[in-house]
């Protein structure tokens, strides 16, 4: 199944060791470490974490007793560590998605300290067709459509000196 950012994030967390809802809702909220690349709401981590065990790729494994509601605590199972694994390694194949999809997964490597280089070199290996074939299509057209275009161009040549640049 294909997963939305919210699942991939759940679900990267949870790879870095089990924990709850609340506490992958305070990482994405506004001031939480992954919440600075791409905040996800309370109710979506939840929704996100019940897809993702009705999916049998996590599941509950305790529950947390303190000041305040119990805490259902989730570990990853090892088709959703396999999974994400793969989510994490697989360049990005849109760029309007970069944003989001790509910029989640460096901060969730750099979480696990684990090397983004191969991430990177994928990721430029996809941008550059895309470059390029925006470019030559851009040079046929013109109005409106040239406009597009160019802008097009320049988001996607932009997202390949980011990537130059952090490489």
């Amino acid at each position: 199944m294909e997963w939305a950012l919210p699942e991939w994030t759940v679900l990267a967390v949870l790879r870095e060791g089990p924990t709850h809802g609340f506490a992958i809702a305070a990482l994405t909220a506004p001031s939480g470490e992954l919440g600075r690349v791409w905040q996800i709401p309370r109710p979506v981590i939840y929704r996100a974490l019940s897809r993702l065990a009705e999916a049998s790729l996590v599941a509950p494994s305790a529950v947390e007793s303190g000041p305040g509601p119990q805490r259902t605590i989730y570990t990853i199972a090892p088709e959703g560590a396999v999974a994400v694994d793969e989510w994490l390694a697989a360049p990005v194949r849109h760029v309007r998605w970069l944003r989001s999809h790509l910029l989640m997964k460096l901060a969730l490597l750099n979480r696990r300290t684990l090397d983004p280089t191969a991430l990177l070199a994928a990721q430029r290996a996809v941008l550059v067709p895309i470059v390029d074939a925006v470019a030559a299509e851009r040079d046929q057209r013109d109005g409106f459509e040239a406009v597009l275009l160019t802008w097009r161009h320049s988001n996607a040549t932009a997202a390949l000196r980011f990537l130059d640049e952090i490489s």
